[in-house]
């Protein structure tokens, strides 16, 4: 079986990361954890000024985000889709949550994946699964980085 395509874009902002194929590797491994596959996937890191005209421009959101994913795959076909994620977000939200920068990168990059394998954080309920499945796929990196 050949690598699934995973690719980061780093829009006017320094990357986190060099060494993309361990965070493939990674993704790859919380597809199967939650028995998806992935096709394409393309992750854009980016400001929050660029997220935010995301955010209007195709949610008609005007608030700011760490995250917006877009799906382009139907359920049970193989994962397709694009995640922007707001650097400005993950350093203020690591600062406020008491957590490294790298361990918001790797909770926000997880959320938009769980949002493909079928996660919702619309309510209570769903917002304590999707952390438990964060907190899984965390460890994954962990374990095995």
């Amino acid at each position: 079986m050949s690598q699934p395509e995973i690719e980061f874009y780093w829009h006017e902002q320094e990357a986190l990361f060099d060494d993309a194929d361990t965070y493939v590797k990674w993704l790859h491994q919380i597809a199967v954890q939650e028995s998806h596959s992935i096709s394409s996937l393309v992750y854009v890191f980016c400001s929050d000024d660029y997220l935010l005209d995301v955010n209007r421009k195709h949610l008609d959101h005007d608030y700011y985000t760490d995250i917006i994913s877009f799906p382009y795959h139907a359920e049970g076909e193989d994962i397709e889709g694009e995640i922007y994620i707001s650097v400005d977000r993950l350093r203020e939200n690591a600062k406020t949550h008491g957590a490294t920068l790298h361990q918001e990168l790797l909770r926000v990059m997880a959320h938009g994946l769980l949002h493909f394998c079928g996660y919702e954080d619309k309510d209570e309920a769903s917002q304590v699964k999707m952390r438990e499945a964060e907190e899984r796929c965390i460890d994954l990196f962990t374990l095995h980085h």
